[in-house]
């Protein structure tokens, strides 16, 4: 029996990921610091942070395989907050103890923050990994010290560094969901230039993705992305568009941030040839879905 433990399985990503685990058959287990609904599986309210709890859940479950999704994603604070530092000791114990109770198979969420974007297009095995952010540093901590406890048990891992998710239950605050509030609210879409690329995939791929590494034995970093820069410009005028809203789009009202840098984009070239994976949504398809999503009478909205 494949049983998986999914930690923050209630959330933007972790939602998405249980019905593709279900459908590779595993015994899904979930862990959540607070109440929560969960699609499938059985929910388990353990504070992460109290490694004792997490220990004794991991004990009494005895999970197979761990997917090791929960982390920080507050906007505007996840980037320097303090909370990132905690995450990374956390994180550490929990994969102690999962290893210690005969787990088998690891799977952890990284970031595409954890490189230097000044070259642009990221890769795996030549892009310099100087994060530029505390989140970026730390995520980038646990990934090393997750390879060193690897080679030095025999555990099977992979570490799934993800670009920029969108689609239903993402939050208000980023793109696309920004804009799409906006305009459903008839109010203006205040923008910077827009001109950034961006490698955008959509979050049901995203959790396709990191499951199909999960149930492979492909070992190390990958990237999870579309391998296709989009200017960010591009998706507020495709949504605008498709709402008939274009009035209320203010490209240039709002500074973009410093340093921002002109691409960000995945090389996927380990994520099609090595796992053979391939995203079933298009940006047309995924917008789509997404803003049908928001558009529907009640949704909750992920922080």
């Amino acid at each position: 029996m494949k049983r998986v433990l999914v930690t923050a399985g209630s959330g933007f990503v972790g939602r998405h990921c249980l019905p593709a685990l279900s459908q590779r058959g595993y015994e899904i287990h979930v862990i959540s610091t607070r109440p929560a609904s969960v699609s499938l599986g059985d929910l388990h309210q353990v504070d992460l942070m109290d490694p004792v709890s997490v220990k004794g859940l991991i004990r009494e479950v005895q999970p197979t395989h761990l997917l090791h999704l929960a982390w920080i994603t507050e906007p505007r604070r996840y980037l320097t907050a303090h909370e990132n530092f905690d995450w990374l000791i956390a994180s550490q114990s929990l994969l102690r103890a999962f290893h210690d109770h005969g787990g088998q198979r690891v799977v952890m969420s990284g970031s595409c923050a954890e490189y230097d974007w000044k070259d642009g297009v990221c890769r795996e095995e030549t892009t310099p990994l100087t994060p530029a952010s505390f989140y970026g540093q730390c995520k980038h901590l646990l990934q090393m010290s997750l390879a060193s406890y690897a080679r030095q048990t025999g555990l099977s891992w992979g570490w799934g560094r993800l670009f920029f998710l969108y689609g239903p239950y993402g939050h208000t605050s980023r793109i696309p969901g920004v804009v799409i509030d906006a305009l459903l609210r008839n109010q203006p879409a205040r923008c910077s230039h827009g001109l950034q690329q961006r490698d955008f995939l959509h979050i049901a791929d995203a959790a396709d993705a990191l499951v199909t590494l999960l149930e492979s034995d492909v070992q190390g970093p990958i990237n999870i992305g579309s391998g296709e820069p989009v200017a960010i410009r591009e998706i507020v005028l495709q949504l605008a568009d498709r709402m008939g809203r274009r009035d209320l789009i203010q490209l240039g009202a709002i500074e973009s941030a410093p340093g921002d840098p002109p691409l960000v984009v995945a090389d996927v070239n380990r994520l099609c040839n090595t796992l053979g994976w391939k995203p079933a949504h298009s940006l047309a398809t995924g917008l789509d879905a997404t803003l049908e999503w928001y558009r529907g009478e009640s949704h909750d909205i992920a922080c």
